[in-house]
C-alpha cells in the first residue's frame, strides 16, 4: 500500500423514495441494503465499502429525510444528522421531479458539510423540464462542489460519481479491507433481507410499524437455518401479517427465503413467527429494544 492512498466516509443523504439504497448497491455492486418503493424502509446508518482506483470509499447509507412526528421518524432524521456529521463528504441524492425544493431543505441541515449534489431520476423527465431544474439548481452552484445528473436505476453515471468523490476524499490507508463489501453481521443482513418483504408483501402501514428480530441463525457450508420473529405493534397487524390461514405470512416467508439463498449461495430453511409489541414504537424503550437507540 502506498502512501498516496485515499480513504473517507461518504454518507448518502436524500428524501424519501428518492433512491439512496438503489444507489448504493449498484455502486458497491452487491444488494446490500435494504431497497423499498415505500418510504421509511432505512432505519439505521449503515456501511458498504468500495474500492475505486486507488481509493478506499467508505458508504453510509442514511433513512430518508424526516417530517413526520412519531418517535421512530424522529430517531430515522437523528441518524440522517449524524450520517452527515460523521462523513468527509456528503452526497445528497435527489429526485429530479423535487429537486429544487429537496435540495433547499438539505441546505437548511447540512451544516455546511461538503457536498456532491446527484440529481437522480433524470429518464423521467423530459427533456426541457431537466434543463430547467438544473438551470435553478445552478443557482447554488456556491453550495455543492459538483452536481451529476444521474439515474440510478437505469444505471448511468457510475464511473462520473466515483471519479467525483475520490477527489474530495483525504489521504488515508484504508480503514477496512478491500475485500470486503460492509461490516454488517449476518443476523443484520439477513434481518433487512426479510423485512424488504415485509415492506413489498403489506400494505404501508404494517411495514412501517413492524420489525424482524433474528432469534437464531444455524450455519453450515451449504445450509443456513434462520429463526426470526416479526414484531407487529398491534394485535390487528399481527392478525394481517399471518394473514387467513396463515398465508400471507407464508408467502412472505418464501419470497424472503428465496431472497436469502441468492445473497447466501446457500440453501436457506427459514421459521418466521409473529407476535405482538404494543406501541413499541411510541417510546425509547421500545426503540432500543430493537436497536433504535437515540443514544448509540
Amino acid at each position: 500500500m502506498t502512501q498516496n492512498t485515499k480513504c473517507g466516509f461518504v454518507a448518502v443523504i436524500g428524501k424519501p423514495n428518492a433512491g439512496k439504497s438503489t444507489l448504493l448497491n449498484w455502486l458497491i455492486g452487491e444488494k446490500i441494503m435494504l431497497v423499498s418503493h415505500k418510504a421509511n424502509a432505512t432505519r439505521k446508518r449503515l456501511k458498504g465499502f468500495l474500492m475505486h482506483d486507488d481509493a478506499q470509499i467508505v458508504l453510509i447509507d442514511t433513512p430518508g429525510l424526516q417530517t413526520g412526528k412519531k418517535l421512530l421518524n424522529e430517531y430515522m432524521l437523528s441518524e440522517a444528522i449524524k450520517g452527515v456529521g460523521d462523513a468527509d463528504l456528503v452526497l445528497f441524492i435527489a429526485d429530479a421531479k423535487y429537486a429544487v425544493r429537496d435540495y433547499g431543505e438539505f441546505l437548511e441541515i447540512s451544516g455546511g458539510k461538503p457536498h456532491i449534489l446527484l440529481i437522480n431520476k433524470i429518464d423521467l423527465l423530459s427533456h426541457e423540464k431537466l434543463l430547467k431544474v438544473l438551470d435553478e439548481l445552478q443557482q447554488n452552484k456556491h453550495s455543492f462542489l459538483e452536481l451529476i445528473p444521474i439515474s440510478a436505476t437505469k444505471e448511468n453515471g457510475k464511473k462520473e460519481i466515483l471519479d467525483a468523490a475520490v477527489k474530495y476524499l483525504p489521504e488515508s490507508p484504508y480503514l477496512y479491507d478491500p475485500e470486503s463489501l460492509t461490516d454488517q453481521h449476518i443476523r443484520d443482513i439477513y434481518k433487512e433481507i426479510i423485512r424488504e418483504e415485509l415492506f413489498n408483501g403489506l400494505s404501508d402501514e404494517i411495514p412501517y410499524e413492524s420489525d424482524v428480530v433474528i432469534n437464531k441463525i444455524d450455519e453450515s457450508d451449504t445450509l443456513d437455518k434462520v429463526y426470526a420473529t416479526i414484531v407487529a405493534n398491534k394485535d390487528s397487524q399481527k392478525a394481517m401479517i399471518i394473514g387467513k390461514s396463515g398465508q400471507t405470512i407464508k408467502r412472505i416467508g418464501t419470497k424472503a427465503r428465496v431472497a436469502l439463498e441468492k445473497f447466501s449461495q446457500k440453501k436457506i430453511h427459514l421459521e418466521l413467527l409473529v407476535k405482538t409489541n404494543k406501541n413499541w414504537t411510541t417510546d425509547k424503550k421500545g426503540l432500543a429494544e430493537y436497536g433504535y437507540d437515540f443514544e448509540s
